[in-house]
């Protein structure tokens, strides 16, 4: 096995690890992996919930102060070690071993659900291959005399996604049936990821080329036709007029903080394996976030008539009210403000398949923006799985668990049907209840706790001397003040104020679930529902799990450890005895 050096090289073996062909492979790789379906629905959720520009203030701080020097510290210890997440941990420490296996683990566990929402898209964008959209109208009811009531009640776009995609149940208690569209929809999404990645980063690095900027180039049209949009100007003016009073929230700092590991897809472990196949050169983090931030910022201007109102109706309301007032003043009106429209925003599944989906139904060529807007999507998504599979398979490789003559293309056909397997239960009706639990609880408080591990042990047991040393001879530059300070105190006492908020906030709410329930007095409106008492202890497991392999394993190196001093002494005191016999 390869041997490290004192500044971290590998000193044997090294040219046998596979590399990128080219830095633009590599630098893509990162990009798509960093910027995913999180850019689209979470960030310009949190920006309008929090009233724009104000919201854009602690976001830039976490990451100026968090993020960017998370990301260094990423890409320059896995492209120096030349290792995967378990690997680098276990060449700066054994004790921090259990940092590479939670990362693994929550990789494999978002993998699952994540794929998933490529799953909802695939179909989506199979659907948008009719004229007009499957979800531009209401079906008509069994008896074909009139539409479906809850799609009368709901909306067309609502429907279509509760009812005609996920088949939703009114409970999370009520499994429901697999729905056998989205069981092919996942079949056809696994294979696809597996050709993908079935040789590493010989195969990825080819499709991260179309994966990768396919995005930009549909996010870039959507920007143009948003800006020409009526309402542009005012959706403009509202995202970035600062509302300076949320900033007194805690929880917009603490929305902020998370949201970057999000973002920037840290502690996952993906970047420390693509950074491992790249040799030693210059570690781009500012260029990386720079693109991660300009995709976030660009689906902010995408769709901004959505929350206007048109200009007719106003025109003719004006007239009534002149020519008619009496009428008018019989009419149920209620009062109309554009901020009020503006705050009514949705995030998750909820802004990319109803609200986005309903803004494409109103643009001219609906069907041909479907097809470019879940085209775009399933490629965001796809070249971040491309990350996540490579935080699950490149440990497994370091660990040498594949015998010889077993081509790796065996390891990840095996690691994508295990995926494949597990995930179907989010095919079920209530599969999206599911979907939402582990989107909530899988990775935030575990990627807190790995970050700050990630910090820990590269800068006091590895030691920021020799990272430094590292980081000089890759780049022929010396870390400069910023970043020898973020990571000596900024970043490791942010870490742990964020963890200590975190867990303040799981313990002063119990943990609930909106539910999508025709029956409800006040549906279309979800009615919130607590969790029942199982599953509140999974939410727990899922939360803390991951994170029990950093004592786990820190606690099995001390006892062996201590195993093997008690076995040292034994043998000694043996040999004693016999020396003494001897004389």
């Amino acid at each position: 096995m390869a041997q490290v050096s004192e500044l971290g090289q590998l000193e044997d073996g090294e040219d046998e690890r596979p590399k990128w062909d080219n830095k633009v492979q590599y630098l893509l790789s990162c990009i798509g992996f960093a910027v995913g379906l999180g850019n689209i629905w979470r960030f310009p959720y949190l920006c309008q919930t929090y009233g724009g520009g104000a919201f854009l203030i602690p976001y830039f701080i976490a990451l100026v102060f968090e993020g960017i020097p998370l990301f260094h510290i990423e890409l320059a210890i896995g492209q120096r070690l030349r290792r995967g997440s378990l690997g680098v941990w276990m060449a700066i420490s054994p004790y921090l071993g259990g940092v590479g296996l939670g990362c693994f683990t929550v990789s494999f566990l978002v993998s699952l659900y994540y794929n998933t929402v490529l799953v909802w898209v695939l179909w989506f964008f199979l659907n948008s291959f009719q004229h007009p959209l499957p979800w531009s109208t209401c079906p008509l009811d069994l008896n074909r005399t009139g539409f479906v009531p809850e799609c009368q009640g709901s909306g067309t776009v609502s429907y279509f996604w509760y009812r005609q995609t996920l088949n939703i149940s009114a409970d999370i208690s009520d499994s429901g049936t697999f729905q056998w569209w989205l069981f092919l929809c996942m079949v056809a999404c696994w294979a696809i990821v597996y050709l993908c990645v079935i040789r590493g980063i010989e195969s990825t690095g080819k499709a991260i080329y179309f994966t990768a900027l396919f995005p930009y180039l549909v996010l870039t049209i959507f920007l143009v036709r948003g800006l020409t949009l009526p309402g542009a100007a005012e959706g403009l003016t509202y995202l970035f007029t600062p509302k300076m009073q949320t900033l007194q929230n805690p929880r917009v700092w603490l929305d902020a903080a998370t949201q970057i590991f999000f973002s920037l897809s840290l502690a996952f472990g993906g970047h420390i394996a693509f950074a491992s196949y790249n040799p030693p050169s210059a570690v781009s983090a500012l260029l990386f976030c720079l693109c991660r931030n300009i995709l976030s910022l660009i689906n902010e201007f995408d769709f901004p008539e959505q929350s206007i109102p048109r200009d007719d109706y106003p025109t003719v309301l004006l007239h009534l009210n002149a020519t008619q007032p009496e009428r008018v003043a019989r009419l149920p009106l209620k009062a109309c403000h554009l901020e009020d429209f503006l705050d009514k925003s949705a995030s998750g599944p909820g802004l990319a398949f109803i609200i986005f989906t309903e803004a494409v139904l109103n643009m001219p060529g609906a069907t041909g923006w479907a097809i470019l807007f879940f085209g775009m999507l399933f490629t965001l998504g796809l070249s971040s799985m491309f990350g996540n599979m490579e935080g699950v398979i490149t440990p497994l490789l370091d660990m040498g668990i594949l015998p010889k003559g077993i081509p790796k293309e065996a390891l990840t056909g095996l690691v994508c049907l295990m995926c494949f397997l597990s995930a179907t239960c989010f095919t079920l009706q209530s599969g999206s209840y599911w979907l939402e639990i582990f989107d909530n609880f899988a990775a935030s408080l575990n990627l807190i706790i790995f970050a700050f591990f990630e910090v820990v042990g590269v800068i006091y047991v590895y030691g920021m001397k020799r990272f430094c040393d590292d980081i000089e001879w890759m780049t022929g530059q010396r870390p400069g003040l910023y970043w020898r300070m973020t990571w000596y105190v900024v970043s490791p006492l942010l870490l742990l104020s964020i963890f200590l908020a975190y867990i303040i906030l799981l313990a002063h709410k119990a943990p609930s679930y909106k539910a999508w329930n025709p029956q409800y007095e006040q549906f279309p409106l979800k009615q919130e529902k607590l969790y029942p008492g199982w599953v509140q202890v999974i939410c727990v497991l899922l939360s803390f799990l991951p994170s029990l392999w950093v004592p786990g394993v820190a606690l099995a190196q001390l006892l062996c450890r201590q195993r093997q001093k008690w076995k040292d002494a034994q043998l000694e005191s043996g040999l004693k005895l016999q020396n003494g016999r001897h004389c």
